[in-house]
């Protein structure tokens, strides 16, 4: 699992020289590692595959277009579920503190939900972290996943291979909510720019609750999928 992980961590993440360079490399140690699974390990070898013979700028200006271009498609998992709101600051800051308190050092220019970053901490942690952790940031994933399907996308293996990982099934609710959303389209330059035109997300303030990490998680999905007049719905800010 923990593998397969890394690998999937590493191919969602910018399109660099190394990694394409490093693509043979990469499914060979997919393919030689027992603990992955057969399918999981044919759904990241055609990603692979696909990447080893794009050139580098085209591959950077695809994944520009799908990941950056794409509200419906980002990939900071917060986006989906707290937008620019203040509840998406304090769960930005819960999560930081969760990998803090497991030694895990962050590179300051990623924010602490960009999925690869994400997916790279769960492979330091225990098997039974990691399945909690997937299972509640499935639907989102899920999500993602479906959404690149429909475009076609050889990304969507990506996905594809962490449902596989995963052990839980995502929240059919939770996840019906986030397709039913609209969908932006990346080609639409002036609808993004006002999409964007957002407040900026900060780390300041108070968190005002000590507790974090996976049960804090949870509690921030949860809420995110209330109503703003429900009176459950009172993360701290």
């Amino acid at each position: 699992m923990h593998k397969a992980l890394k690998a999937i961590s590493l191919l969602l993440s910018y399109p660099t020289e190394e990694l394409i360079e490093g693509a043979p490399e990469l499914k060979a140690a997919v393919e030689d590692d027992g603990t992955i699974s057969r399918e999981v390990r044919l759904l990241l070898g055609r990603l692979i595959d696909d990447l080893a013979g794009q050139d580098l700028y085209e591959a950077q200006e695809r994944y520009v277009y799908l990941f950056d271009r794409s509200r419906s498609l980002s990939l900071n998992l917060f986006e989906h579920v707290h937008g620019e709101s203040r509840d998406r600051g304090q769960a930005m800051v819960d999560l930081k503190t969760m990998y803090e308190d497991q030694g895990f050092e962050i590179d300051a220019k990623e924010l602490p939900d960009y999925l690869p970053l994400f997916l790279e901490f769960l492979a330091t942690l225990t098997t039974e972290e990691v399945d909690d952790l997937l299972a509640q940031t499935g639907h989102i994933t899920a999500a993602i996943g479906e959404r690149l399907r429909k475009r076609d996308s050889v990304y969507s293996n990506a996905f594809s291979a962490l449902a596989l990982v995963s052990k839980s099934k995502p929240d059919q609710k939770l996840l019906k909510e986030l397709l039913d959303g609209a969908e932006d389209d990346p080609n639409d330059l002036e609808a993004m720019d006002r999409i964007w035109e957002d407040e900026v997300v900060t780390f300041g303030g108070n968190a005002g609750d000590n507790s974090c990490g996976p049960d804090r998680l949870r509690t921030q999905m949860r809420a995110a999928a209330r109503k703003p007049n429900d009176p459950l719905n009172t993360i701290p800010v």
